[in-house]
């Protein structure tokens, strides 16, 4: 959070129950060297006050990012969060981008949807190490 109380950005939301999504976080943990993502699970507090309309029971989205008031989902998330990584992961998110939107969101929904089937599911959140409690917000 800002000085002012108000949520500093990017934020990465994800299901916090998924083995999927949890993999991703903890990559995402590694390769973020210059640590400008915070993260949140979907079932926390912070998502509650900074991304209510997504929190939808049975939605398929997985991992949100929340940038300056803007929330991305689905692939564009995606590519978003590969853009704060090293440049060949940029280049990854503006090679991604030339794919067409229909086609990326058809294969993040069809992941999605069977994420926990494929992956499995926890039965609590993910809770942060004491190196990464700085990143991570209720």
């Amino acid at each position: 959070m800002t000085d002012s109380g108000g949520p500093k950005g990017p934020i990465v939301f994800f299901d916090g129950v998924c083995n999927l999504c949890n993999g991703a976080i903890d990559w995402l943990v590694r390769h973020d060297r210059k640590r400008q993502i915070q993260y949140a699970s979907l079932q926390g507090t912070t998502a509650a006050q900074i991304v209510p309309d997504h929190l939808s029971e049975g939605d398929p989205d997985s991992i949100l990012i929340w940038v300056e008031g803007e929330v991305l989902s689905r692939s564009d998330a995606v590519l978003k969060i590969l853009s704060y990584l090293s440049p060949g992961y940029r280049f990854l998110a503006t090679a991604g981008k030339l794919v067409p939107r229909f086609l990326r969101d058809s294969i993040y929904k069809w992941v999605a949807r069977n994420r926990y089937r494929w992956f499995g599911k926890r039965d609590s959140c993910r809770l942060p190490t004491p190196e990464e409690r700085a990143t991570f917000l209720p």
